[in-house]
């Protein structure tokens, strides 16, 4: 019997005073966290929900979101996170997608109001699913005429319980692909799936209760929700939630808290290092005092962001590999052994990783090939999608549409999206290559590449750069400056600067709207 909602029980049971998280000005012990997580399970059960039945989940990070999170688990429900920023279709979609029991909805705020939307698409997929609104303030009313509110629905609980007993093969969370490349698929993540992971994040890093994360990726997906929110809590750690990220906001959290781990998309670490005045606004010292680990993921982080990170800060950036499909942890760069640049480390004990070409044959050591992942941490397979399952996973092996390298060592070096290759005259040209290049300049402070149609050479490649505050320069001199530095097949002819970059709710650059 398995069960991730045992990490909050032993937990609270081990230090019930010590905090477990701190949110703006509320703070919760973990007693006080796993008490509300069993009123919400107590209230599930009293729902008719329980034991493979799905409820969603649409919240900030907010100490709401942990709370009701394994509030569904205790209850041997199923988990299914999603982005507090979708639309009442996207919503509703979810909602028939998951056959969902229930819908725990924030009520958002006057610049983004997600109860209505959450409203609407509740109503539109029509589901019978339970409605739940979580008001900011537990004692206010729904906004929504008649529906109820999270504290309405605690308010009538025990505080005491348990969790229900499940099998390791039991789903406990689905996570919803972001759809950036097609129609959203829901990975299955069993309780076995999240439990080995969240403990080999723990492991990895050295995770002890003395730690203070800060949470800034938003918790509906893997990476926070399992390296950061998941494994603080099964070794006793203090959780510092950040609802939405700005690097002026982080840095004064980092500060006042004393945090101690930070993890985060490239997107985030090249706004704190860009952050203007922010030896004068905050005591970096002391921050770098503190600070002892970060991690990175989500996207290929620039050579040169980490290298000025890890000398501003001081602290090590760890990088590692995977997808919601992996629970996510798939490789990481591990604190004892050597990192090397650009790498994104080695696969997670018990996890196989190899490289293979169109036809599935693995290719030799050196060369490029699709990433395959097989082990302890691949989905069981997408949610009611049998066809999307068979397609991804091939004898065991997930297959990820990522193109890496593995080199004589063993470590994982990721080039690039299968569908953001570039194929100019028939050669195949790796974007992120080419941006690793763009970094080193010392006008740039982000770059992305993209392919864009060209009427002889099929695909031209684009550059689109974000300038270091106050640096100037122009599309011709870059272009002319990558000319000296790339291959004739290689360099931009197409460059665009911009003032910032479209990204998702994680940070990653939604390539696609780049290539206009």
């Amino acid at each position: 019997m398995l069960n991730i909602a045992a990490h909050l029980q032993r937990s609270a049971a081990l230090t019930p005073c010590k905090v477990a998280i701190h949110c703006g000005d509320r703070t919760l012990s973990y007693g006080q966290l796993d008490g509300a997580a069993n009123q919400v399970a107590n209230a599930l059960r009293r729902l008719g929900v329980g034991r493979g039945d799905r409820v969603v989940l649409a919240c900030p990070n907010l100490p709401e979101f942990p709370i009701v999170y394994y509030g569904i688990l205790k209850a041997g429900a199923i988990v299914v996170p999603i982005n507090a920023l979708l639309k009442a279709p996207e919503i509703a979609e979810h909602l028939r997608e998951s056959q969902a029991r229930a819908f725990f909805c924030f009520e958002g705020s006057a610049e983004g109001p997600l109860h209505r939307e959450g409203w609407k698409g509740h109503v539109e997929a029509a589901t019978g699913a339970a409605f739940v609104m979580i008001t900011a303030d537990p004692h206010e009313p729904s906004a929504i005429a008649g529906a109820r509110t999270l504290g309405e629905l605690m308010r009538a609980e025990s505080p005491a319980g348990d969790y229900a007993p499940m099998q390791e093969t039991d789903t406990a969370v689905i996570l919803y692909t972001s759809g950036t490349t097609g129609r959203s698929k829901g990975a299955e993540l069993t309780h076995s799936n999240l439990a080995l992971n969240i403990a080999y994040a723990a492991l990895m890093c050295k995770m002890d209760a003395a730690d203070t994360h800060l949470i800034a990726l938003p918790l509906f997906l893997a990476f926070g929700q399992t390296t950061q929110m998941n494994a603080a809590i099964l070794v006793g750690a203090t959780m510092v939630l950040m609802p939405r990220f700005d690097a002026d906001g982080a840095l004064a959290l980092m500060e006042r808290h004393g945090v101690t781990i930070f993890a985060g998309v490239p997107t985030m670490y090249i706004a704190l290092l860009n952050l203007a005045g922010a030896a004068q606004a905050h005591d970096l010292g002391k921050i770098a005092a503190r600070l002892r680990l970060t991690l990175s993921g989500g996207s290929a982080m620039p050579v040169a962001v980490l290298s000025a990170f890890e000398e501003r800060f001081g602290a090590p950036v760890l990088e590692g590999y995977g997808l919601a499909e992996t629970s996510p942890v798939a490789s990481f760069n591990f604190l004892d052994s050597e990192r090397l640049p650009a790498s994104v480390g080695k696969p997670l004990y018990g996890v196989e990783i190899k490289l293979v070409d169109r036809a599935g044959r693995t290719v030799a050591i050196g060369e490029t090939g699709e990433i395959a992942i097989r082990g302890h941490n691949v989905t069981k397979g997408y949610f009611n999608r049998p066809e999307a399952t068979a397609q991804a996973i091939v004898d065991g092996w997930l297959h990820t549409g990522d193109v890496g390298r593995i080199d004589d060592s063993g470590s994982l070096f990721i080039v690039d999206r299968v569908t953001d290759m570039i194929i100019r005259g028939g050669f195949n040209v790796y974007p992120r290559e080419l941006e690793e290049v763009l970094m080193t300049h010392p006008a740039v402070a982000q770059a992305a590449v993209v392919g864009v149609p060209h009427a002889t050479h099929g695909e031209e490649v684009k550059a689109v750069l974000v300038l270091e505050a106050g640096a100037a320069t122009t599309p011709e001199a870059i272009v002319e400056w990558c000319r000296e530095r790339m291959a004739g097949y290689k360099y931009p002819r197409v460059v665009e600067i911009v003032a910032g970059m479209p990204t998702t709710a994680t940070g990653k650059i939604i390539k696609r709207d780049l290539r206009a």
